[in-house]
């Protein structure tokens, strides 16, 4: 589930995802599993949007590992069925983990002095945080 493309422009979700996946994906964080049908009428309760939209998006975003799906039935009675992959926490976690990775292997020093700035000049809280995470990798590689 790596996203590929990262929009730093952007703020929250949309940093990964296009807009109707984001609010795709938002309503499968709070929902079991849906159909395409039933996630047609949940999106057009806010705006409109063609089915055919919807159901190309949701097959990208299980084409990229976002959301499961299974199939019921045959025939005309078939119906799949998606849910989401992972819980939005999860999702996040794996995404910034990823694009502060490869800030860190393609700028290093300076990542990391950025970094530390961006945190006091942002929640000098969080230099508590990143204090108790070097403790524990030093007590762990000794």
């Amino acid at each position: 589930m790596k996203i590929t493309k990262y929009m730093f422009q952007e703020e929250g979700l949309h940093r990964f995802l296009g807009t109707l996946e984001a609010r795709i994906m938002e309503v499968f964080w709070v929902s079991k599993e849906l159909s395409i049908k039933q996630m047609h009428h949940q999106l057009n309760e806010e705006s409109p949007c063609s089915i055919n939209t919807i159901m190309t998006v949701m097959n990208r975003l299980y084409d990229k590992g976002l959301l499961h799906k299974h199939t019921e039935g045959r025939g005309r009675t078939k119906l799949t069925h998606f849910k989401a992959a992972s819980t939005k926490e999860q999702f996040l976690a794996v995404q910034t983990k990823n694009v502060t990775r490869g800030l860190i292997e393609e700028f290093g020093d300076l990542m990391v002095t950025h970094m530390v700035d961006a945190i006091d000049e942002t929640d000098p809280n969080l230099i508590q945080t990143l204090e108790t995470k070097l403790q524990e990798l030093k007590r762990r590689n000794r």
